[in-house]
């Protein structure tokens, strides 16, 4: 695989066909860190910088494809920067897609405070129904947007029971840890009373933002549905958050209630059930913990 990319990044053939694609002549390619999925890129012109990223798996110009809708749908929300969408197309056997390339610098508390207020805003967003028109991905696995009218179906049937097929398929669950349809209905119904849909970025961990160097936050590599807003905050907070004036910012505008620190743990296994089927079985006992807690 590595192979691969390093020969496109050296190929004349492939430097033109990415130059017609931004209208410009790249003089520089650099790989940059962090692509755990594809290989990522920046493209430099004479006059503007781009982000490049190269996959070369079967459904790549499908993932490609929904995050480019993903990132259209957050723009046109009118709350939250997204980079501009260049291009995303297929050559040879590589799909790729470029994007705006947003300069970023460490995030301030006032930043955060700035960010926590427009994710709020993103969230007030709303719909008729949970769910998106189209499925997307979460990582590199699917992820299902089927339409629901109620969030406690839509979180059950959509979101977890398709990460415990996968676990039991891949013998990371066996039978008796996976909770049934109706169980998981009954213990979380409780708790998932009036949730509305809110817009949500879907995959929000520490990597999935930026913030510019004018102090203006950038929402990147969406997985976006319509949601219980919670689900976002969940997230963000799995691996150590975002900091206090992020939250305080967020809360002042879409406040907690008695439940939302049980749901936040409900949410998260949506999550950890997803590092364990992309990572393997260390997320285990974070699973377990969950699922013995309550159900």
């Amino acid at each position: 695989m590595v192979f691969f990319y390093f020969y496109y990044m050296l190929s004349n053939e492939f430097t033109n066909y990415l130059s017609n694609l931004i209208g410009s002549k790249i003089i520089r390619i650099k790989s940059v860190s962090g692509g755990d999925i594809s290989a990522a890129y920046t493209l430099e012109t004479s006059k503007s910088k781009f982000f490049l990223k190269v996959n070369s798996k079967p459904w790549a110009l499908d993932m490609f494809q929904v995050e480019a809708q993903g990132l259209t749908a957050i723009n046109n929300s009118k709350t939250i920067a997204t980079p501009e969408i260049i291009a995303y197309d297929t050559f040879k056997n590589a799909s790729c897609l470029i994007i705006e390339f947003v300069e970023s610098k460490l995030a301030t508390s006032k930043d955060l405070e700035l960010f926590g207020s427009q994710l709020a805003q993103l969230h007030q967003v709303t719909t008729d129904e949970f769910g998106f028109a189209n499925d997307n991905f979460i990582g590199s696995l699917h992820q299902s947007n089927n339409k629901h009218k109620n969030w406690n179906d839509f979180y059950i049937e959509e979101r977890l029971n398709p990460q415990f097929e996968l676990a039991r398929s891949k013998g990371l669950l066996i039978d008796d840890e996976i909770p049934e349809t109706q169980e998981l209905k009954e213990a979380c119904f409780s708790y998932f009373n009036n949730v509305k849909p809110s817009l949500l970025h879907g995959d929000l961990w520490s990597g999935n933002y930026l913030i510019s160097v004018s102090g203006r936050p950038y929402l990147i590599d969406p997985a976006i549905y319509f949601g219980h807003s919670e689900v976002d905050i969940a997230m963000s907070q799995l691996f150590g958050g975002f900091g206090t004036s992020f939250y305080e910012s967020y809360h002042t505008i879409i406040t907690k209630d008695e439940n939302t620190e049980i749901r936040i743990e409900l949410y998260q296994l949506y999550y950890l059930l997803i590092h364990l089927n992309l990572f393997g079985s260390s997320y285990y006992g974070s699973v377990k913990g969950i699922l013995s807690k309550y159900f």
